[in-house]
């Protein structure tokens, strides 16, 4: 191992996770598959190795700070574009069987290979607007967990999300730092689609400062409403807002 290994290591150490050797090489298969396909395409603007594994790595293992893993078998991940957070949960946690949803088509390529370099099973990389994934009923009201990171407002990601996850199942929103005005105009699509909120994690980056992040944890009470999902586009020009 290395320094920016090392460090890697021991800051999952203090959250209760130990990597392998092997789960270790997997992330930084990952990395360089990242950073090679990102010279063709743009899966991310943060290419520098201690800085996507701090960035991109460890800030999609905090979900499992907060939620437990261990009760957890079906996950979604909706946007997941270069593959976070689901990915590097599913490298920590192999039982998860995960299932990710992007709407570009070349992200989907990326993520197929990436899972195939990775040896990853019980992984489904899907092409599909959210919308119209959520409508399947394969997908609908089926997930432990879903997650969903800096894709949108909260009050479009619910509607988004939500319709995934199984009845009391959990939606983790990954947010940034300007979080409580979000929550509160979300008030409304959280009612109408059966969830509620049970807690906000708020926590810093290593060595960031100025990287402060924000995960709602939310409950599903019920199973979707049929009208929801609205139909592919509507959601973000016409938000759940009350």
């Amino acid at each position: 191992m290395d320094a920016v290994q090392n460090r890697f290591v021991s800051l999952l150490e203090q959250n209760n996770i130990t990597l392998t050797p092997q789960q270790l090489q997997q992330f930084e298969t990952y990395f360089k598959e990242l950073v090679l396909w990102n010279e063709k395409m743009n899966l991310t603007g943060i290419t520098e190795r201690e800085q996507v594994y701090v960035k991109h790595f460890y800030d999609s293992l905090s979900v499992s700070f907060f939620v437990s893993m261990k009760n957890i078998k079906r996950v979604a991940d909706i946007g997941s574009g270069a593959g976070f957070p689901s990915i590097p949960l599913k490298i920590v946690f192999p039982h998860l069987q995960v299932t990710i949803i992007d709407s570009l088509n070349k992200r989907i390529q990326f993520l197929n290979h990436l899972c195939a370099e990775l040896q990853l099973n019980d992984m489904l990389c899907l092409h599909s607007r959210a919308e119209d994934a959520a409508r399947l009923p394969q997908h609908r009201d089926q997930y432990d967990l879903v997650t969903a990171r800096a894709v949108a407002r909260l009050s479009v990601l619910n509607e988004f999300c939500l319709p995934f996850v199984t009845k009391g199942g959990l939606f983790a929103a990954m947010k940034g730092s300007a979080f409580e005005e979000e929550l509160t105009e979300a008030a409304f699509s959280f009612n109408e689609l059966k969830s509620k909120p049970l807690q906000v994690h708020k926590f810093v980056l290593p060595d960031e400062e100025h990287s402060t992040r924000h995960i709602l944890v939310a409950e599903k009470q019920a199973v979707t409403p049929k009208k929801y999902p609205r139909k592919a586009g509507v959601p973000l020009k016409n938000p759940l807002i009350g």
